[in-house]
C-alpha cells in the first residue's frame, strides 16, 4: 500500500523558511519522479515542484521559482521541500504526490505578514 507523510509545516512570519518532508512507502520510491502540490483557501490545486526518479532533474511552478527547492534522499525515501522568503501567499495546505493518484494527508504552512 502507498503512503506519503508529510511533515514539516507550521505558522512562520513573513520572510521566513520552513522545510517539508514526506515520508514514502509502500512502493520502489526509487523508480519514481514525485511532486508537492498545494491547495490554499478559495484556490484551486497549484502543482508547486517535482524531481526525477533520481534527483537529477528538478522543475517549478513560476510562481515560486528560485524561492523553493525540491530534493530526494532514495535511500530514506524521503522527499523534501525547502521553502525560503516564505509570503503570505504561500499559506496553503502541501501535499506530497505520486503521480496522479496518491497524495498525502498534508502539511499545513501559514505566513503571517
Amino acid at each position: 500500500e502507498v503512503q506519503l507523510v508529510e511533515s514539516g509545516g507550521g505558522l512562520v512570519q513573513s520572510g521566513g523558511s520552513l522545510r517539508l518532508s514526506c515520508a514514502a512507502s509502500g512502493f520502489r520510491f526509487e523508480d519514481y519522479g514525485m511532486a508537492w502540490v498545494r491547495l490554499a483557501p478559495g484556490k484551486g490545486l497549484e502543482w508547486v515542484a517535482a524531481i526525477s526518479w533520481d534527483g537529477s532533474r528538478t522543475f517549478y511552478a513560476d510562481s515560486i521559482e528560485g524561492q523553493f527547492t525540491i530534493s530526494r534522499d532514495n535511500a530514506a525515501n524521503m522527499l523534501y521541500l525547502q521553502m525560503n522568503s516564505l509570503k503570505s501567499e504561500d499559506t496553503a495546505t502541501y501535499y506530497c504526490a505520486l503521480g496522479l493518484n496518491f497524495w498525502g494527508q498534508g502539511t499545513q504552512v501559514t505566513v503571517s505578514s
